[in-house]
């Protein structure tokens, strides 16, 4: 199983589930939603959501994702990235995210056996 990460806000999550299909902030702007590997996740948070609350990662198996992924160059580094809505049923575990008291991420204990 390939697992990949998608860090969002607790709110979009709760409305994806309704609607069967999440979109992220990315899909209408940049055509895609951005994700992330195992080894990238905290560099990912803590550049882009540095203090935030309220966070979702969404443990997402890509054999079960119906809209294409594609691992493209960015940052020095390969991203995985869903061209398409993610169907929800293709999220496999989700994990409460917060940055500490300094603003910064450290992974939870419950990411320990997702790789």
């Amino acid at each position: 199983m390939n697992i990949i990460l998608h860090i969002t806000q607790r709110q979009q999550w709760e409305e994806a589930k309704l609607s069967q299909a999440y979109r992220g902030d990315t899909l209408d702007t940049e055509g895609f939603i951005h994700c992330s590997t195992y080894q990238q996740l905290i560099k990912v948070a803590n550049k882009f959501f540095f203090g935030q609350k309220e966070l979702m990662i969404l443990c997402i198996d890509c054999d079960r994702v119906q809209s294409e992924v594609k691992y493209e160059d960015a940052d020095g580094d390969r991203f995985p990235h869903i061209y398409g809505a993610l169907n929800v049923d293709a999220v496999i575990k989700v994990i409460e995210f917060e940055s500490g008291e300094n603003g910064k991420f450290e992974l939870p204990g419950e990411m320990s056996n997702v790789k």
